[in-house]
């Protein structure tokens, strides 16, 4: 995948900027939460929440593994603990346990005050990124 759709993706989702992503396997993301990610009550739908959770996540074992590696979800559970409303929000996420091809990293969502707004576990694996990239060029031609 090129830089550009990783621009594309991270526009979309509103990220603000990564704060930290550091070699233990922690990251940091911070999203400005728009009210055009709303649904009813100016509540800000789930999928994007869980998104940016599961991004940090992704991050933090991008930060552990290295940029060779493209962390694929293979489970994840999420747990919403309070309405998240549009505003600056901060995601981060790190290892729970990690080995060379399966790891287990959480992640939570806070809002600027640092109130958790919601919780995520994931399971993932741990693929080759020039293997990943190679069969997504191949399945677009």
């Amino acid at each position: 995948m090129s830089e550009n759709t990783n621009d594309t993706l991270y526009e979309t989702m509103g990220l603000v900027r990564i704060v930290e992503m550091n070699p233990e396997g922690r990251a940091t993301l911070e999203y400005m939460a728009g009210t055009h990610l709303c649904h009813s009550g100016g509540v800000v739908q789930g999928g994007f929440v869980t998104g940016w959770i599961d991004a940090a996540m992704a991050h933090a074992a991008i930060a552990r593994h290295g940029h060779d590696v493209t962390p694929m979800t293979l489970e994840l559970k999420v747990s919403f603990f309070a309405p998240v409303r549009p505003g600056l929000v901060i995601a981060e996420g790190w290892a729970e346990r990690a080995g060379r091809k399966t790891a287990f990293y959480e992640g939570h969502l806070k809002d600027a005050a640092g109130n958790v707004l919601a919780k995520a576990s994931t399971t993932m694996m741990l693929a080759d990124r020039s293997r990943v990239e190679a069969a997504s060029k191949a399945a677009l031609a």
